[in-house]
């Protein structure tokens, strides 16, 4: 049925005083906040890092041989280095961890541990998404980075004795290039 021309003029009477919503197509132009590159942290972002287990039982060592696991179990190795990393910063930190282990590497030592610290304990006030234990958390991760994992032969938490989750005891491999 086609629109009558006086119902046409009538719509339109109405309508005059209406506005349109359509939107203005213009840019606004945001300023993007400045990023600061923080170029003195030297960490290894890009790597293999692999999951490791605070109980043996849940760890398939390669390359060890059922006595030398059991005496590293049993935490029968000497100690013949340690690095305590208590108040230390994340970045200086990886810092030490990175010469500590191809130093004891060269000078022939097996065993070592580092000392991570166990964290803060969380406060009343503090907020529960800030993390505790970066150091715990982070040091076997960068201990399993290919560079250090090729020098060392197996690692755990020890027993509460030797610093237990706030510790990792280091079993290094041999250096081939000492023995003669």
């Amino acid at each position: 049925m086609p629109i009558k021309e006086d119902d046409k003029n009538y719509w339109l009477d109405i309508v005059k005083d209406i506005k349109s919503n359509k939107p203005v197509n213009t840019v606004i132009e945001k300023k993007s906040p400045k990023i600061e590159i923080n170029t003195h942290r030297q960490f290894a972002v890009i790597q293999e890092f692999s999951n490791y287990s605070k109980y043996l039982d849940d760890v398939k060592p390669e390359g060890i041989d059922k006595s030398t696991l059991k005496k590293f179990k049993r935490e029968d190795f000497k100690i013949e280095a340690t690095l305590d990393l208590h108040g230390l910063k994340e970045d200086e930190a990886f810092v030490k961890v990175d010469n500590f282990i191809p130093q004891c590497y060269n000078q022939g030592k097996r065993c070592v541990v580092i000392i991570t610290g166990k964290g803060q304990t969380i406060r009343e006030n503090d907020d529960i998404f800030t993390p505790k234990g970066i150091l715990k958390r982070q040091v076997p991760q960068w201990l399993n980075m290919s560079r250090l994992r090729a020098m060392i032969l197996i690692f755990k938490h020890p027993s509460e004795k030797l610093g237990g989750s706030g510790a990792l005891y280091i079993l290094l491999k041999r250096n081939k290039q000492l023995i003669k």
